[in-house]
């Protein structure tokens, strides 16, 4: 009997990842998963499972390794240099990998077979997590007096999540990090601000 061929399961992972990223989940085949991974497809699939498994850890390490300046974010001081730091680290990391520019997230959801639905589920419901987060952080900025109490977070948290994947496409689509960044600055211009009438309230006296 044969030998079972060893690999390195954390550099395969990495190189399956980047395949899902720059083709999505439908576009990546397993010719190309196999090629990317270096290993037979029985034994790519022996230590993942199939595609999909395969794709959900990819995605669970996309998280972890790629978007860890989210977490980050949102223990920034102010809710808007919580957006600024998303936005501008998004438009860093959509144009950083010329072979596969864009969103693992944004790019894997589109994606449109019946047989692709629960990764497409499974992408939205990541997408929702991460906007209650930022509605979270919102609602606190309101709280703590930085955003104005006629702010609305869910609005907000919509606002910037529809940025971040219109970047996304946008990059892509060949857009560079200038251009993302110049499209990140004037979505912050329009941040809600406390009036002078807000300010003359909550002074003393």
């Amino acid at each position: 009997m044969g030998r079972r061929r060893k690999f390195d399961v954390e550099k395969v992972l990495d190189a399956t990842l980047c395949v899902f990223w720059r083709k999505g989940y439908e576009g990546a085949s397993y010719a190309d998963l196999t090629e990317a991974a270096g290993v037979e497809r029985p034994a790519l699939y022996s230590a993942f499972g199939n595609k999909e498994a395969l794709f959900r850890q990819a995605l669970a390490r996309y998280y972890e390794r790629y978007l860890d300046f989210i977490p980050q974010a949102l223990e920034l001081p102010t809710a808007r240099d919580a957006a600024m730091h998303i936005l501008y680290r998004s438009a860093e990391l959509h144009t950083q990998y010329p072979d596969h520019t864009g969103c693992l997230g944004v790019n894997g959801v589109l994606a449109g077979s019946d047989d692709a639905e629960p990764v497409r589920k499974a992408l939205i419901e990541a997408r929702a997590a991460g906007e209650a987060q930022l509605r979270e952080r919102f609602e606190r900025a309101i709280n703590e007096g930085d955003l104005p109490d006629n702010a609305r977070p869910d609005v907000l948290a919509a606002f910037v999540m529809a940025v971040l994947h219109g970047m996304a496409v946008q990059a892509k689509a060949g857009f560079s990090r200038e251009m993302l960044e110049a499209v990140a600055k004037q979505a912050l211009s329009t941040w809600p601000t406390h009036s002078a009438t807000d300010s003359e309230k909550s002074s003393p006296g």
